[in-house]
């Protein structure tokens, strides 16, 4: 189904986190049920070509999405220079649960499930945010992720959760295997043959979108 066979409300939003109010891009589609939040990864925002592509996968899917900046624009610049934020977990756990919480005090979100989808350090983030919201998190997805840097909260994840790797990134293969043993509930690993760290290969990002909709239409809807 192409996007314009499904009408959709888009919205700018501002998500309160904390003390941060953060940029945000919210799509939700005609009868849409659940809702999926994009974690990104280190040095990236909400306009990452990556996760826009798989947004519009879940959009035509009936899914709503938000895309936001786990980062004020202040702080943004500041770790294209020095890389500070990217790999404060805790910080971006932090926002990232304050969003899930922001999500369910909207009214036309409220009623929906909620779904997270992490790449690379975002990943992280979105297993962190899971074990600390079970009631709310319903599943997650994460995309060429960093889970060992969830490692403590690895045990605590009651969603269910898909992790996508590509078979030629074999550091990161190995990261989530190991997280796989940590975690009560067990996980689904999928390899996409032929793919690097950010699925740039023809063909291979299509076949991250295609998993991620799938795995979140089971669990959202």
């Amino acid at each position: 189904m192409s996007g314009s066979d499904r009408n959709s409300a888009e919205f700018n939003v501002q998500v309160s986190a904390g003390d941060a109010e953060l940029e945000g891009d919210l799509v939700i589609p005609e009868g849409a049920r659940g809702i999926v939040v994009f974690a990104h990864g280190s040095g990236s925002s909400r306009f990452s070509p990556r996760n826009q592509l798989v947004a519009s996968f879940l959009n035509e899917g009936g899914l709503a999405t938000l895309l936001f900046d786990l980062l004020t624009p202040k702080e943004h610049e500041i770790d294209i220079r020095t890389r500070e934020f990217r790999f404060d977990i805790d910080l971006l756990s932090r926002r990232l649960v304050s969003t899930v919480d922001w999500l369910g005090e909207q009214p036309n979100t409220e009623a929906m499930s909620i779904g997270l989808f992490g790449a690379s350090t975002g990943a992280a983030a979105a297993l962190i945010a899971a074990a600390e919201r079970p009631g709310s998190v319903a599943a997650v997805v994460s995309r060429g992720g960093r889970p060992d840097l969830a490692a403590k909260a690895l045990p605590s994840v009651k969603a269910p959760t898909l992790l996508i790797v590509g078979g030629l990134d074999q550091v990161v293969i190995q990261m989530n295997r190991d997280a796989s043993r940590q975690m009560q509930t067990e996980p689904s690993l999928e390899i996409v043959p032929g793919a690097t760290h950010l699925f740039e290969e023809p063909g291979k990002l299509e076949e991250v979108c295609a998993l991620t909709r799938d795995w979140f239409l089971k669990f959202l809807t």
